[in-house]
């Protein structure tokens, strides 16, 4: 039984929300994986005090993104959907 490729890049991109997780945490916020578009546009929540931080878009962008693009290079953009 073999994982389908877009199951193992959902679980790859659980891996990275992961790793990011307790950065966001320390200050006061979290982040929570949605879905995966069919163009490999990863759609996240910001949680906590991400979701009302005016920096968050930087963050995401600046942060997550970064950090996703660079692990999974499939992935084109991360974007909030709140």
């Amino acid at each position: 039984m073999s994982v389908q490729p877009r199951e193992e890049l959902v679980q790859r991109i659980e891996n990275v929300i992961d790793q990011i997780r307790p950065y966001l945490q320390a200050d006061g916020g979290n982040i929570r994986f949605v879905n995966l578009t069919d163009d490999n546009v990863v759609n996240v929540e910001l949680l906590g005090a991400c979701g009302s931080c005016p920096m968050s878009q930087m963050t995401l962008k600046a942060g997550v993104e970064q950090a996703m693009k660079k692990a999974i290079p499939e992935v084109k953009s991360v974007e909030a959907i709140n």
